[in-house]
């Protein structure tokens, strides 16, 4: 039977942490961590998830703002309001909310923002970083980081392990896989023009999928004793929010499971708190 990786929990603990952080900054240095979220046009999931984000970090003693745009918005008025934040001593933090509108260049949009203020993680700097294993103080991309809290919370060990990442989007799957590398995981890559997934997760120690795909992991897909990291989100056939994995199949095979919801996406916005203390205390170790 699985130990069920408790995401709402965790998330609770690492929030509990990051407040204490503001408040020893504030107290130290007089400062106050800064997130802005810039939002274009309307679209109602985006809204939600902006909106959330915004409460979390008020609640947690963050300085925040939403500033929200219009999706008519051209590329050079997008890039003044990115630079505007990247000029504000106030903001740590800046996030570019998806999706943008079709005449947005969002790869200039990311390369905008300061890498020192990328809180996404998502700056070419930031993700040859990562690539790179850099030694340096740099931010990730919250969800796979806050997947790494997990494995480091539930002791999972990643050293010499076989891991399989099944997708490869910039958001979760490529740097999810290069964390895993640098963990010292032997790490696969699959995605939709991979033959036979099965072949791979068969032998895997570590599985974490995000396809947005109901049942891309079963448990005839997976050995006894596997992890299995569920990120992705989707809608079944009763209306109710699921993941990738046939949880309730995989339960009783696997040794280590995420819930959905409850277990990565919880982790991903206290990560996202977490590493805009991260970006204010960097700042200041380099004397800024």
């Amino acid at each position: 039977m699985a130990t069920i990786i408790d995401g709402k929990a965790l998330a609770k603990k690492l929030n509990a942490q990051t407040s204490q952080r503001v408040k020893q900054l504030q107290k130290d240095k007089g400062i106050t961590p800064g997130l802005v979220v810039i939002i274009v046009g309307t679209d109602p999931a985006s809204q939600r998830y902006v909106r959330n984000k915004h409460r979390t970090a008020k609640r947690l003693g963050i300085y925040s703002i939403v500033r929200e745009l219009p999706d008519t918005i051209s590329q050079a008025e997008l890039l003044k309001v990115v630079e505007e934040y990247n000029q504000d001593p106030k903001v740590t933090g800046i996030l570019v909310q998806d999706p943008l509108p079709k005449q947005i260049n969002e790869k200039e949009i990311t390369r905008s923002i300061l890498p020192e203020k990328d809180v996404d993680g998502f700056h070419p700097v930031n993700v040859g970083k990562l690539y790179l294993d850099d030694s340096t103080n740099y931010p990730v991309a919250c969800t796979p980081k806050g997947v790494m809290t997990m494995f480091k919370e539930y002791d999972i060990q990643l050293k010499g392990k076989n891991a399989v990442m099944i997708g490869r989007s910039a958001i979760v799957g490529k740097p999810m896989a290069a964390l895993m590398l640098n963990a010292g995981a032997s790490v696969s890559i699959l995605h939709l023009l991979t033959k036979d997934i099965t072949e791979y997760t068969k032998n895997a120690d570590v599985i974490v999928s995000a396809t947005g795909s109901l049942h891309t992991v079963t448990k005839n897909d997976v050995k006894p004793g596997a992890v299995v990291i569920d990120v992705g989100q989707n809608i079944n056939e009763d209306g109710h929010l699921v993941g990738d994995t046939d949880y309730a199949d995989l339960f009783d095979k696997v040794s280590y499971i995420t819930p959905v919801p409850g277990g990565v996406g919880p982790m991903t916005i206290a990560t996202l708190m977490q590493q805009t203390v991260d970006l204010a205390e960097w700042s200041l170790e380099r004397g800024e």
